[in-house]
């Protein structure tokens, strides 16, 4: 362990470590544009000067390693006034977009500026004109005049995806940032480079113009689109709930969890919200019009308690009479519930499901959030019960009751099968987010709140137990399955 002083506070840290991170360690904030403590050391923004004491000049804290005995000065006069020299040369042909930029209101150029800039302006020349609104991929824009050539997105094409879409090419002020030839950025993980933009020059396609950053809401959750469990936070409108497009959720950003995804997220995650706020179930659907949820819970308690007085009394034909088809989409407590209510009944979470891509990094062909969480419960897995079991025991009327969790049974088992339940079945209920086929074939249909819409847990691919937030109310009338359950 080496000792130093940075800002007249004594800290200890390995040999190796750089001045930036020692400083991040202790609390102390360096600025940075091109640093990233997820790609490698480039050192070419320069605005993270500090004072070496016996050093004969400024030096880049990104890049220099601490020694023993080390003085640093990070909000010093000089090293200050170094940082305000370097930030009049990248604001020199920087254009005045901030009025019409999405990144307005969290840019480091702007808070930067704010903080030790604030110089006059000696720029008489003309600006540099690059192109502007580039469409890089499906999702990435690009403006070339914006960009302070950190190189963040070149590093993470060339280290993250070694897919190397970016290049910066020409040189001095007609240096510019652009796409290899003949390539397109639509790797997995290409809207990545838009959250390591410290400036506005990468912008998502589906965020431009929806709304400015400071009317944005914020809550902390969990990735669904993968067994991964990747850590994102959601932006939303707190008084506009819903957009022009209809949806709710303005934007996805990955959030920082070194232990499940660091600071990235696929995009697939990314932008697979859509279902969020499409061809919802908003009302209970029961035999006849005007159904609510008192008569659905009424009708749906009785007719359990009854199958299971049934059992009690001809204990012969018991373990058969309820079927359940639960969801690895539903949280460990909802699962947990499901167990302890239909104890006795035949519980099934293992449904056939064709495994989506997977890769090497973070996607996971099992695009299910808690499957590891149904497997801990023992309701799937090799001494589970499959669902293809349930539905042929329903078929030849062993059942008397299925409900079925979330799952388009006309998609994994056909119309024929399903249109079979519906007549053999005395109580046939599909609780779900969706409409689907399934939702008209089912004698009780109750809407659920969706994943962001109630608290929980899931358990990753990984074992970790991870906690999933509320980020707003369930849509229209509908009801978190836990709420439900317990009622």
């Amino acid at each position: 362990m080496l000792s130093l002083t940075n800002d007249d506070r004594e800290i200890y840290d390995e040999k190796g470590t750089t001045v930036i991170q020692a400083a991040e360690e202790a609390g102390i904030y360096i600025p940075r544009y091109c640093y990233h403590p997820g790609l490698s050391i480039a050192g070419n923004c320069r605005i993270c000067l500090v004072d070496v004491e016996n050093s004969p000049k400024l030096q880049i804290a990104c890049n220099l390693p601490v020694t023993d005995g080390m003085v640093v000065h990070t909000k010093n006069d000089k090293a200050e006034s170094g940082r305000k020299s370097v930030l009049e040369f990248l604001l020199a042909n920087h254009p005045l977009d901030c009025p019409v930029c999405d990144q307005s209101g969290e840019c480091d150029l702007q808070n930067f500026y704010m903080d030790f800039g604030l110089y006059n302006p000696r720029f008489q020349e003309h600006k540099v004109k690059k192109r502007k609104a580039l469409q890089l991929g499906p999702h990435v824009m690009l403006d070339q005049e914006r960009c302070i050539l950190c190189s963040r997105c070149v590093r993470f094409t060339d280290e993250i995806t070694d897919t190397g879409e970016f290049g910066i090419f020409n040189r001095g002020d007609s240096a510019e940032l652009g796409l290899v030839p003949g390539e397109t950025l639509d790797n997995p993980y290409s809207a990545n480079v838009v959250d390591i933009c410290p400036v506005g020059a990468l912008t998502e396609k589906d965020f431009r113009f929806k709304s400015r950053v400071w009317y944005l809401s914020g809550a902390s959750t969990v990735c669904n689109g993968c067994s991964q469990g990747c850590n994102i936070d959601l932006h939303f409108l707190l008084d506009r709930p819903h957009l022009n497009d209809g949806s709710r959720i303005v934007r996805v950003k990955p959030r920082l969890n070194q232990n499940v995804n660091q600071w990235w997220m696929c995009d697939e995650g990314r932008y697979g919200f859509d279902w969020m706020d499409k061809d919802r179930l908003e009302i209970v659907r029961g035999p006849s019009n005007g159904a609510n949820w008192d008569q659905a819970l009424t009708e749906i308690a009785t007719m359990l308690a009854s199958s299971e007085q049934e059992n009690n009394t001809n204990p012969g034909t018991a373990k058969t009479r309820v079927g359940v088809i639960a969801s690895t989409q539903l949280t460990n407590e909802e699962l947990f519930l499901i167990q302890k209510i239909f104890k006795g009944a035949q519980i099934s979470a293992s449904v056939p499901e064709d495994l989506g891509t997977s890769d090497d990094f973070l996607i996971k062909a099992d695009k299910n959030p808690n499957t590891q969480g149904a497997t801990l419960l023992g309701l799937t897995g090799p001494n589970a019960p499959k669902a293809e079991q349930l539905v042929e025991t329903a078929i030849n009327g062993s059942l008397d009751i299925l409900w079925v969790f979330g799952h388009n049974m006309v998609e994994l088992f056909g119309e024929e099968k399903v249109q079979l339940l519906s007549e053999n079945l005395s109580l046939f209920i599909f609780s779900g987010t969706n409409n689907n086929p399934t939702t008209e074939l089912a004698h009780w249909t109750l809407p659920s709140a969706a994943y962001v819409e109630k608290d929980g847990t899931f358990v990753n691919c990984h074992g970790r137990v991870q906690r999933i937030g509320r980020a707003f109310p369930p849509i229209g009338d509908s009801r978190e399955d836990w709420r439900f359950l317990l009622e």
